[in-house]
């Protein structure tokens, strides 16, 4: 029995079979609410709390943008960061570009 077919006797049930069609749609409501929260829920959590430490930058603090750049910020902007990557060597970037901070963690 292929899929299309199982979708074809759930949607025309046999004279005898009664809610045939509302446990295949429970059965579809509760893979999407499983769904929503091992896929969806901590994905927008995790968002939130990227966007929670972006605002919170501030001059001083060690970060990794996307592209793998290490630096320091030298200054803070509505958008934009300066960081400083190098002694004396400082590029602007996005804010929306970092992604975390590595202020405690060891350089090496």
């Amino acid at each position: 029995m292929n899929f299309l077919t199982f979708l074809q006797a759930q949607a025309a049930p046999a004279a005898g079979q009664q809610g045939g069609s509302y446990t295949f749609l429970i059965m579809i409501v509760l893979i999407f609410v499983v769904m929503w929260f091992f896929m969806i829920r901590p994905q927008q959590k995790k968002q939130k709390e990227l966007v929670k430490f972006r605002d919170s930058l501030k001059r001083g603090d060690k970060i990794v943008t996307v592209g793998g750049i290490y630096g320091t910020v030298v200054e803070v902007k509505d958008t934009t960061l300066l960081i400083e990557i190098d002694n004396n060597v400082k590029i602007r970037v996005d804010k929306a570009s970092v992604v975390k901070d590595f202020s405690d963690a060891q350089q090496q």
